[in-house]
């Protein structure tokens, strides 16, 4: 975190609550500054914003690509049945490879996070 950005408001009532669970509500005891861990809890949340635009980008992508692949095609360009059939069937393997893709992405991320955990 830079040093003149200030944590939003979210992030200091979130730090107030939690030195008001652990020092009571007078915060008698208490040596930490309501900035610093407002800093850190900023900044978390930053993070996971961020994750979250990557994700929403990914779907982006993913729901994107079988929408091209599941668009019916021009008639006038697609005219006999065998074309109709080798077209479909790269279009179907199109969004299977798209499908696996995230699937495996999924599960990659899934794994990283169980590794991550306490006591994995």
């Amino acid at each position: 975190m830079s040093s003149n950005s200030q944590p939003d408001r979210l992030a200091f009532a979130t730090a107030e609550e939690i030195l008001r669970v652990i020092y009571g509500d007078d915060l008698k005891g208490c040596t930490v500054s309501l900035d610093s861990i407002a800093g850190i809890i900023d900044q978390s949340m930053k993070q996971s914003t961020a994750r979250q635009g990557e994700w929403l980008e990914l779907y982006d992508k993913v729901v994107e690509a079988v929408h091209l692949l599941s668009t019916p095609p021009d008639k006038s360009k697609v005219t006999e049945p065998g074309e109709l059939q080798t077209l479909l069937t790269h279009r179907l393997d199109g969004i299977h490879m798209v499908t696996t893709k995230t699937i495996e992405t999924l599960e990659s991320v899934r794994g990283k996070k169980s590794e991550d955990e306490p006591g994995s």
